[in-house]
């Protein structure tokens, strides 16, 4: 009888034993496909590049504001308030591209900061600060300078 059982329970088990091959391949096949696309990917260009550069530049802008000790409610209150000059596209892709990139450029802040600095005002690094965190995530998320052709044509691609 003992005999009988074990053949019945191979029987069994061969079909499962199959299964876990088929379920074995069919993750290695979903395995290459990844690897593939990830190693296609050219994490060197300049698209990347720049959306690692605005990581670095919100992360520095973070970082140095908070060593400061200045007000992360001010920070999160004044962070989108660079967007605010999307208010030029109610007059044309062309005025509204010109004044959007006019305040999402680093030289915006930078100019902030020097004034800053030159004008004896320590009241506006923390705003310079703020307004170069903003850029650095707009890059980081991939909204770069605006072309006068429409909202969603950037130096970064797309939108």
């Amino acid at each position: 009888m003992i005999p009988r059982l074990r053949q019945i329970e191979a029987r069994r088990r061969i079909p499962a034993i199959a299964k876990l091959r088929f379920l074995s391949l069919a993750f290695q096949k979903k395995r290459n496909a990844l690897l593939t696309q990830l190693t296609t990917l050219n994490f060197t260009a300049p698209k990347w590049l720049l959306r690692l550069e605005g990581l670095a530049v919100l992360a520095a802008a973070s970082i140095d504001y908070g060593r400061q000790g200045h007000s992360w409610g001010k920070f999160f209150l004044l962070f989108l308030a660079p967007d605010l000059l999307m208010v030029g596209y109610l007059f044309g892709t062309k005025v509204g591209a010109a004044v959007y990139n006019s305040g999402h450029t680093y030289a915006a802040p930078l100019a902030l900061w020097l004034v800053a600095l030159f004008g004896h005002m320590p009241f506006l690094f923390p705003l310079a600060l703020i307004w170069a965190a903003h850029i650095g995530f707009d890059r980081l998320l991939g909204y770069g300078l605006k072309y006068g052709t429409g909202f969603k044509d950037t130096h970064l691609g797309r939108v």
